[in-house]
């Protein structure tokens, strides 16, 4: 039987070893045991995180074979978002077919690029340092006339995160990866997210965490030792 773990059973009375979820598993058994209940053993026990864990590396996976994909891109901030996102992606698809860049902003701090460095490396996973203040700045420059006397504001925080979503685009274009969104679940509930920026991707992999389950998947990450960089998690989010 495959029907993602819920139900074991067996001709001759003895029990399986419990299903795999979001595997394929095959298991034989007689309809006259089912009928008199013989050889059944009751639903497994679920563990949330290792739920979340296994049901999104599975979505990846699915995604990405069904439409004939294998390659895929994002922007590593240092940040927990884009690190969860990242730690899925690899276990779905490899080491070999991740590629991140990591895309400082004159606002950004050493930590946080230190951080994504070092969470790419214990991945073994390519990446790309651009940093987006040229491109920034150019913007800046192209619209000082119409932006004259006008404070700085989230239309300038916005320019930053369109850069980066521009520079993804472009690599993914370029080498065939398909870039993947960072958002999660509570920044969507309360608007928190820019349009052409940081929402930019085919696949919304973390799209269904709310933060608070983001912060609990990385911990359950690192259960076995530190993949995801523990500054990473420790700091308060931006």
């Amino acid at each position: 039987i495959f029907d993602g773990g819920s139900v074991v059973m067996c001709a001759n009375g003895e029990n399986f070893d419990e299903m795999s979820y979001f595997k394929e598993e095959i298991a034989t058994y007689d309809l006259q045991d089912v009928l008199e209940n013989r050889g059944i053993i009751g639903e497994q026990p679920k563990d949330k995180m290792t739920m979340l864990h296994d049901a999104l590396v599975t979505g990846v996976q699915d995604y990405f074979k069904k439409l004939g994909f294998k390659k895929a891109i994002l922007g590593l901030s240092g940040g927990i978002d884009s690190a969860v996102t990242l730690v899925i992606a690899t276990r779905a698809l490899g080491a070999e077919n991740m590629r991140v860049v990591l895309m400082p902003s004159q606002f950004s701090s050493d930590h946080s690029v230190d951080d994504a460095r070092q969470l790419a490396e214990n991945l073994g996973v390519q990446y790309d340092i651009v940093p987006i203040k040229p491109i920034f700045d150019t913007y800046m420059k192209s619209l000082q006339t119409q932006f004259e006397g006008q404070p700085f504001n989230i239309t300038e925080e916005n320019l930053q995160a369109r850069s980066r979503g521009m520079i993804l685009m472009a690599m993914s274009n370029k080498f065939g990866h398909i870039v993947l969104n960072t958002s999660n679940k509570s920044e969507a509930a309360v608007g928190y997210g820019t349009l052409y920026g940081d929402m930019c991707g085919g696949l919304s992999v973390i799209g269904d965490l709310y933060k608070t389950e983001v912060f609990a998947l990385a911990h359950y990450m690192n259960k076995d030792g530190e993949v995801i960089p523990e500054n990473t998690i420790a700091k308060p989010p931006s």
